[in-house]
């Protein structure tokens, strides 16, 4: 299958590629496109046989709910059996935007989509070039991130190429995403709201919101079991191919082992780097390091978020081996930060 990559401007939405786009979606086919979160892979969220399709092409497990996207607020009440006044409540105040809220499920939504379950995850994104192809697509699409599962999330199309190619057929290029880290999961199933997945809209947000919310106690675990609620929840996510290690304390005791721990590395021909912010860059300029990568600035917990997919997949694109990151603050958008460097570093941390 050929893949075929379209640019779109959020200024200039060209309906003709809208058409087609929607025109694949409805035959059954994916199309990748973005979103102002991360770029998702979407397929029709109603129809069993393209959940499928979705699942083959991330070699992503079947019992890893998809998200299914809408473009307006009142087709919530056509694919949830219950739309509680706290999903009213977190619309009014966050949708369009990145927020999820888990709810019980329509009988037209097939398990095939929701991973088995009988809840179903519900997001309507602000990116006007995600509004308009799901507009174009019939309204109801179903999409995980666009990347091979366990990979880092793309926030450029180049990565969704480099995962997707000749696995799709079409690409929507946006450009660069503006928020890089995945949308906020909120479950409205249980007695209580109960947070998921940390993301841009954070738990002291959505406690303003609704006052009482509380927060899975697996979210930040290594070995969480059963059944996830919702994406993100249980499988190894946001992984480069290299061997990554969060080192926590001082910033400079945190970069003095680093270094002696890239030069212990190199002295084995192992190619290492290390993710650092603005702050702490003068501690790595050093010829120990085959590569240092600025995560963004600690005064701007939203430039981390933004660049942290970006460069773990430089990490891969310069074939690193061995990888060393700074720790972040667990405050506000910092919990989705540290939410996905742990699971990239599969829990590997050390505190100096």
């Amino acid at each position: 299958m050929e893949t075929r990559v379209v640019f779109q401007s959020e200024q200039n939405i060209d309906a003709a590629v809208m058409k087609e786009a929607g025109e694949l979606i409805r035959a059954g086919e994916l199309v990748a496109f973005p979103t102002e979160t991360v770029y998702g892979l979407g397929g029709d969220a109603l129809n069993a046989a393209s959940s499928a399709k979705i699942y083959q092409a991330k070699g992503r497990p079947s019992d890893n709910p998809l998200i299914v996207h809408i473009c307006r607020f009142e087709d919530i009440y056509e694919i949830c059996s219950q739309v509680p006044p706290e999903a009213e409540k977190l619309a009014k105040a966050y949708w369009p935007g990145p927020l999820t809220m888990i709810l019980p499920k329509a009988e037209r939504v097939p398990g095939e989509t929701t991973g088995g379950l009988d809840t179903v995850a519900v997001r309507f994104p602000s990116h006007p070039v995600a509004k308009a192809f799901i507009e174009a697509a019939g309204g109801f699409i179903a999409a995980p991130s666009a990347n091979v599962s366990g990979r880092p999330s793309p926030t450029l199309a180049r990565y969704v190429l480099e995962d997707m190619n000749g696995k799709i057929p079409l690409i929507i290029d946006g450009g660069a995403v503006g928020i890089g880290v995945e949308s906020t999961i909120i479950d409205l199933t249980g007695e209580e709201p109960e947070l998921l997945r940390p993301g841009y809209i954070t738990r002291e947000m959505l406690m303003e919101t609704l006052g009482t919310v509380g927060q899975d106690r697996t979210m930040m675990e290594a070995h969480p079991t059963g059944r996830p609620k919702a994406p993100g929840m249980r499988y190894r996510h946001y992984a480069p191919k290299g061997e990554l290690t969060l080192v926590s304390g001082k910033s400079d005791r945190v970069a003095a082992y680093i270094r002696e721990q890239c030069r212990l590395a190199k002295a084995e021909h192992k190619k290492t780097g290390v993710l650092c912010t603005e702050e702490s860059l003068p501690l790595y300029q050093t010829e120990v390091f085959d590569s240092v990568k600025c995560m963004g600035s600690r005064a701007s917990q939203e430039s981390v978020a933004r660049e942290l997919y970006r460069v773990l997949r430089e990490c891969d694109d310069e074939e690193l081996e061995v990888i060393f990151a700074e720790s972040f603050s667990e405050e506000g958008l910092g919990q989705a930060v540290m939410n996905r460097l742990l699971k990239a570093a599969g829990h590997r941390t050390v505190e100096v």
